[in-house]
């Protein structure tokens, strides 16, 4: 994030209101797996109060929708709002495909006051970043993201939206996205470190967004090499066959690892790009790289494509026998070898 001269302020108190629309609710597994730290007292520590969220907070019912009530009445001040999943419009504009239980209110509805009131409105995970999984296919419910359909700005509130706090909805894309994108989001806005211009073209907190998942990766000598996996077991990078788009997905999910220690690519699983707009349809299977004339067709997105050309053949051409060996094998077949190198 940007330096600012201005001193941070710790807030008596940062309201947090939680909404779970038309998802799976894993961005809400994934938040409970935010470190080691309590999650309730890692949010408190700087000030971040649960109002409610379904999953954690103990009201239910009448006692929930009351909460609801009060927060789009001004009762409650409402200082961040999160919404998790997919907003279903559907049937012909009604938002009735989605009502909230108990109440009978549209979830759409609930969500257009609560974000008229809060001072800044969250999209968490790529469902309600841009409509996710839940507006893959023929998308009868007409779902879409808070602020984006696909990647086009319009969505449920409109591309012109912005919050009391002056910002457009925030993304923290993913699918799931990672915990600490919603807890470091979080904290900066309590601590009125979180500005315009920590958001990327997309609206994404640049703290994650600026990188790409390629950064960090365990596989980056067999992709420097252009030695390929030929199957999930393989060590070699997952580009070339395998569907791997870590070249092109923002994110940092080899630099802050999930869980403390992993990541699809380590796992052996290809990047899909969840924290991009229409991810959930590339058009080809998640495993397999589509290519043109034996090229993939997804090339790191700031290279052009003859210079990727030229470099891959160079680099095939001077893969070691021990990374090109290892790179089709499960487990590490050459180990480097032990020479003088001549270095003091």
């Amino acid at each position: 994030m940007n330096e600012r001269t201005e001193p941070f302020s710790m807030p008596a108190s940062f309201n947090l209101l939680w909404l779970q629309s038309a998802g799976c609710g894993g961005c809400t597994m994934s938040l409970l797996c935010s470190g080691t730290r309590e999650l309730t007292a890692a949010l408190e520590a700087v000030g971040v109060r649960i109002l409610w969220h379904p999953s954690l907070s103990e009201e239910s019912g009448e006692e929930a929708t009351r909460i609801l009530e009060r927060c789009a009445g001004g009762e409650l001040s409402v200082d961040a709002l999160c919404v998790e999943g997919a907003l279903l419009r559907g049937p012909r504009g009604t938002g009735r495909f989605h009502r909230h239980a108990g109440s009978g209110i549209a979830m759409t509805e609930w969500v257009k006051q609560l974000a008229g009131v809060a001072r800044y409105t969250l999209a968490v995970g790529s469902c309600a970043a841009w409509g996710g999984v839940a507006a893959a296919g023929e998308n009868v419910t007409d779902a879409c993201g808070l602020q984006y359909e696909g990647d086009q700005p319009g969505g449920l509130l409109g591309a012109n939206w912005k919050s009391r706090g002056g910002l457009p909805v925030i993304n923290i894309a993913g699918c799931p996205c990672h915990p600490d994108w919603i807890t470091e989001t979080l904290t900066a806005l309590a601590l009125g470190a979180f500005g315009q211009q920590d958001l990327d073209t997309l609206n994404r907190p640049r703290f994650f967004a600026d990188h790409l998942v390629h950064h960090g990766c365990t596989r980056n000598e067999y992709y420097e090499f252009k030695a390929s996996a030929h199957k999930p077991s393989d060590l070699g990078c997952l580009m070339e066959n395998m569907g791997c788009k870590g070249t092109q997905a923002h994110a940092d999910c080899n630099i802050r690892l999930w869980n403390g220690n992993g990541s699809c690519a380590r796992g052996g699983a290809p990047c899909i790009s969840c924290t991009e707009p229409g991810f959930e349809e590339p058009g080809h299977p998640f495993h397999e790289t589509p290519k043109l004339a034996g090229i993939p067709i997804g090339l790191p997105t700031d290279m052009p494509k003859a210079w990727f050309v030229a470099l891959a053949a160079l680099s095939k051409s001077a893969t070691p026998k021990r990374v090109r060996d290892n790179a089709v094998a499960d487990h590490q077949v050459l180990v480097p070898p032990v020479k003088k190198t001549g270095l003091k």
